[in-house]
């Protein structure tokens, strides 16, 4: 039984046949690519689970990779960065990237971050039935007023209030379901990852605060100061509809 399929994007020959033996050797089918042109190639052939993307790529970088993907599937993102590259680190989840990796890195560490990463995305793919709640606020035409936006909970589609789609993660809308069905109400880090369905995640994991800072420049008129997605200090964030 296969352990999943992972697309290791790296331009160095040596790395990517060390990588692709030792994952083999632990059940994981994988393909490589040396660059952009050749991951889209592999994409065509066969979607992956996760892609192993490495951010000092020659010409297309991998942050520029990671938000083409990031936009055209659903797959986990591992970023591989340099030793110390704290900058590209950040703004690889921005991009949208589940996970990064520093070089030099442990196989054994990669492994685990994979199987966390495809955990998390499993669990995206196929998420359980949400209970009914009553929506936050009034809606508008069927969707629910966020900001400067409009929610729509049966498309899982988020719009300017001119009708023109923002484009959204299936992570950026399941925390948007979780503050709709929680208006008012301070949620935890802990407790965002229970209701979205993301409990595998460490506890450590500070994306979220990533996403969320995402959400906001989607969502908030003014981003630097949030008034429909406010941080609680030293407990978490809380929905705040109509604002």
């Amino acid at each position: 039984m296969s352990s999943g399929r992972v697309l290791i994007v790296d331009d160095d020959q040596e790395v990517r046949d060390m990588l692709t033996e030792y994952l083999a050797s632990h059940g994981y089918e994988v393909a490589q690519a040396d660059g952009g042109k050749t991951m889209r190639a592999e994409l065509e052939r066969a979607v992956p689970d996760v892609v192993l993307l490495d951010v000092g790529l020659p010409g297309e970088d991998g942050l520029t990779l990671a938000r083409y993907l990031r936009e055209r599937y659903e797959l986990g993102i591992v970023m591989v960065t340099g030793a110390g590259e704290v900058v590209d680190r950040i703004v690889g989840l921005e991009m949208g990237a589940d996970d990064y990796i520093a070089k030099p890195f442990d196989p054994r560490e990669l492994r685990a971050r994979l199987k966390s990463v495809m955990r998390r995305t499993q669990g995206r793919a196929a998420p359980a039935a949400a209970p009914a709640v009553a929506p936050a606020a009034p809606a508008t035409g069927g969707r629910l007023p966020v900001g400067r936006c409009l929610l729509d909970l049966k498309s899982h589609q988020l719009y300017e209030r001119d009708g023109a789609e923002v484009p959204l993660t299936s992570m950026e809308y399941e925390l948007l379901r979780v503050f709709a069905e929680h208006p008012n109400q301070v949620l935890s880090r802990d407790r965002l990852l229970t209701l979205t369905r993301n409990r595998e995640w460490e506890p450590f994991d500070r994306s979220i605060d990533i996403r969320i800072a995402r959400l906001r420049r989607k969502v908030e008129e003014d981003p630097e100061n949030p008034r429909t997605i406010r941080t609680v200090r030293g407990a978490g964030y809380m929905f705040v509809p109509g604002a």
